[in-house]
C-alpha cells in the first residue's frame, strides 16, 4: 500500500492476532428444537428494521452470503444495544456494573457454539461462523470496542479514534470479508481503513445525538486546532470555525474511502458489489452533511431510498473496476 497511517500498524498487529488464533469451532451445535430458517429470519427483521443501507446492500449476495451478513449484522446490533439502550424498568440508567453484567452473558451466549434455545440470532451467528471459518477473536474485539463506550466519552487524538472504530467497525468488516470471500490477506489493510471510514462517517453524523448522551468522539486535539471546545459542541450553533473543521473532517473520510477502495478487487466477484454498495451508499452520507450546511447538531444526515437507487448504478461500475 503506497500510504501509510501512524495509527495503522497498531491495528494490523490486532487484526493479525485475530486471524493468527482462528475459528474456534469447526461447526456449531444448534439445538433441533427450532429451526435455523426461523433464527435466520429474525435477523432479516432486525436488519430491515434497523439498516435500511445494509439491507439493501446484503440484498446483492447470494442467499448464503445474505444470510450470514444479516446474522452478523443482528449480533453486532443486539451488541451495540446493550450499551446503547441499558434502561432500567423504573426509566434510569443502568449502571456500569449492570451493562457489563448484561455484556457479559450475552459475551458467552454469543459466542458459543451451542446457544440456548430461545437465542435465535446467536444460533444463526453460530452458524454463520462456523460455516465461514470467521475468527472468534474478531467478535471479542469487537465486544470489547463495544463495553468501551460506558467508560471512555472523550478521546484526544485521532490515533486514538482509530483503535476504538478498529474495534467497533473493522472488525465487522473483517468479519464479513470472510463472508464474502477474499483472495489473499493482502485485502485485510483496506477492510481496517473501510471501517476506520465507515465509523468516522458515523461520528461526524451523530454529534449531537451522541453529546445529548454524554458522549464526544471528536478528536480534542484537532478541535482546538479550529478553535473550538466543548462549549461550542454544546451551544450547536453552525458557524464558520464549525463549517472549517467539517470540512477537514469530511475532506479526510472521503479520503480513506478512496485508500480503502482497491481492497474490494481482492473480494470475491459476487461479493465486490455487495461492499461496494455497503461503502458508497455510507459514504453518500458526507454529502447531505455538506447539503445541510454540516449541521450535525440539530438533523441527523441520511439519504433516502430513490438517493441509494440513483447511485448504484455509478457503485456497479466501479465494483467491476471500471472508471466511476
Amino acid at each position: 500500500m503506497s500510504v501509510y497511517h501512524t495509527w495503522e500498524g497498531s491495528l494490523l498487529l490486532l487484526a493479525e492476532e485475530a486471524i493468527h488464533e482462528g475459528p474456534k469451532t469447526a461447526r456449531a451445535h444448534i439445538d433441533e428444537r427450532y429451526s435455523l430458517d426461523d433464527a435466520y429470519r429474525l435477523c432479516d427483521e432486525i436488519t430491515a428494521s434497523n439498516s435500511r443501507s445494509f439491507y439493501m446492500s446484503s440484498a446483492l449476495l447470494n442467499e448464503q452470503k445474505r444470510r450470514g451478513a444479516r446474522a452478523l449484522y443482528a449480533f453486532c446490533r443486539i451488541t451495540d444495544d446493550i450499551v446503547d439502550e441499558s434502561v432500567e424498568a423504573d426509566g434510569s440508567t443502568a449502571s456500569a456494573a449492570t451493562i457489563h453484567k448484561k455484556m457479559q452473558e450475552w459475551r458467552r451466549v454469543s459466542l458459543s457454539s451451542h446457544p440456548p434455545v430461545k437465542e435465535k440470532v446467536a444460533a444463526a451467528w453460530a452458524d454463520t461462523r462456523a460455516q465461514f471459518q470467521i475468527p472468534y477473536r474478531f467478535a471479542e474485539q469487537l465486544i470489547d470496542g463495544v463495553l468501551g463506550d460506558i467508560d471512555k466519552t472523550r478521546y484526544q487524538t485521532f490515533d486514538e479514534l482509530a483503535e476504538y472504530s478498529y474495534c467497533v467497525a473493522s472488525t465487522v468488516g473483517l468479519m464479513s470479508m470472510h463472508i464474502v470471500g477474499f483472495e489473499s490477506q493482502e485485502a485485510i489493510p483496506y477492510a481496517i481503513r473501510l471501517g476506520v471510514a465507515l465509523q468516522m462517517t458515523n461520528i461526524l453524523r451523530d454529534v449531537g445525538e451522541d453529546w445529548r448522551k454524554g458522549r464526544l468522539y471528536l478528536p480534542a486535539e484537532e478541535l482546538d486546532a479550529f478553535g473550538l471546545s466543548e462549549e461550542d459542541i454544546d451551544a450547536g450553533i453552525v458557524t464558520e470555525r464549525w463549517r472549517e473543521f467539517m470540512r477537514f473532517q469530511i475532506s479526510r473520510n472521503r479520503q480513506l474511502y478512496q485508500e480503502a477502495a482497491p481492497g474490494i478487487q481482492m473480494l470475491d466477484k459476487d461479493g465486490r458489489f455487495a461492499i461496494a454498495a455497503a461503502a458508497g451508499l455510507y459514504e453518500a452520507i458526507l454529502d447531505d452533511m455538506e447539503k445541510h450546511d454540516f449541521d450535525v447538531f440539530n438533523r441527523r444526515s441520511y439519504i433516502g431510498t430513490v438517493g441509494k437507487l440513483a447511485r448504484l448504478p455509478k457503485i456497479w461500475r466501479s465494483s467491476r473496476g471500471w472508471a466511476g
